[in-house]
């Protein structure tokens, strides 16, 4: 078969690099699209993955509509000419528009149900979800998605990015990062440019948590775009760090992660490192899960972080013997059986 997979994020790339190589091994063709949006060109790159660069991403709401209008259309044209059987992506608002139209099944994974104005625009041409356990199924019923169509399963998606990891010890010499400390701490700023979270982007919720830890580790910081980097530049005990990096060791060497985001938490999680989100949206049910692991601790509130942070950094970390589904091989599954229910009901 021929699988197209949209990538519209950067998680996404090691998200499905698992899935990619375990299709090439069964002998299928994989055709990978993917937006021009944070790195996700150079992690594609770093993975050894060819791809097509198709759209790219808006800022204010009018940018998002005329963004992702021109990329349904340049995705219809190329896409109509390629022959393909089955489509999956994570959260592309355009792949399930575009195979719906073009008459090609398609597979949606799905992690955030608070990305309300995405899941109204998806979830109804979708032919098979696949979402956590831990999701309210309504939350995807109610916005048009049959619930015979959807596939759960234990743990989160990101029990798939540690495939083929490797912790690489010496990744603070190799960055050649000073530190200056005894304690390290990985944070990681609010997706502030994302439709489904109301923020500033030349601002963080994570400056005064900064401001009052900087004093007791070495901050590492890895913006997601260059106006984040610079809301921390020039403070004392602050690394800002330049993608594409291992995020990885970095999170593993680490004493503690602080993140205003999600996935790289529940990255952190996985790999043991204590983590406190600070995610100023409303709480996510993946998010959900590793809190209530105990995997991860949550707080929105200044002194309380603060506190909770001084307690972790000194605190040995609790190993959690954490039991999740296959997900790649439940995914590679559906991906074949959404192909074949599709064409026994034609």
């Amino acid at each position: 078969m021929k699988i197209w997979i949209d990538i519209v994020n950067s998680p996404h790339v090691r998200f499905f690099n698992g899935v990619i190589k375990r299709l090439k091994k069964d002998g299928h063709e994989v055709l990978i699209t993917a937006r021009d949006f944070s790195n996700i060109h150079d992690l594609l790159d770093i993975f050894g993955l060819e791809y097509v660069s198709i759209g790219n991403h808006g800022v204010t709401l009018e940018e998002k509509l005329l963004s992702s209008t021109k990329r349904a259309y340049e995705l219809s044209k190329f896409i109509a000419k390629e022959n393909v059987d089955v489509a999956i992506t994570k959260h592309s608002i355009e792949l399930p528009r575009v195979a719906f139209g073009l008459g090609i099944p398609n597979v949606f994974v799905l992690d955030n149900e608070h990305a309300i104005a995405a899941n109204k625009l998806t979830l109804p041409l979708t032919n098979k979800l696949i979402i956590p356990e831990i999701f309210d199924v309504w939350n995807t019923i109610h916005f048009g998605m049959n619930p015979n169509d959807i596939v759960r399963y234990n743990g989160t998606c990101e029990v798939s990015h540690l495939e083929d990891f490797i912790y690489n010890e010496n990744i603070l010499e190799d960055l050649n990062l000073k530190i200056k400390n005894d304690k390290i701490i990985f944070m990681r700023p609010e997706p502030s440019l994302a439709s489904y979270l109301d923020a500033d982007c030349t601002k963080s919720v994570l400056t005064p948590i900064v401001e009052s830890l900087k004093d007791d580790a070495d901050i590492l910081i890895l913006p997601r775009f260059k106006t984040q980097g610079e809301i921390f530049k020039d403070l004392k005990n602050v690394h800002i760090l330049k993608t594409p990096v291992d995020t990885f060791s970095l999170m593993k060497k680490a004493d503690l992660v602080i993140g205003a985001g999600g996935t790289m938490n529940r990255e952190a999680a996985l790999l043991g490192t204590p983590v406190i989100s600070c995610y100023p949206g409303k709480q996510l049910s993946v998010d959900t899960y590793y809190i209530n692991k105990g995997l991860m601790k949550r707080s929105t509130n200044l002194n309380e972080i603060i506190e909770l942070s001084k307690e972790l950094l000194y605190q040995k970390p609790k190993h959690i013997d954490l039991k999740t589904d296959n997900l790649i091989d439940l995914i590679v599954n559906q991906i074949y059986k959404t192909y074949d229910e599709y064409h026994e009901k034609k």
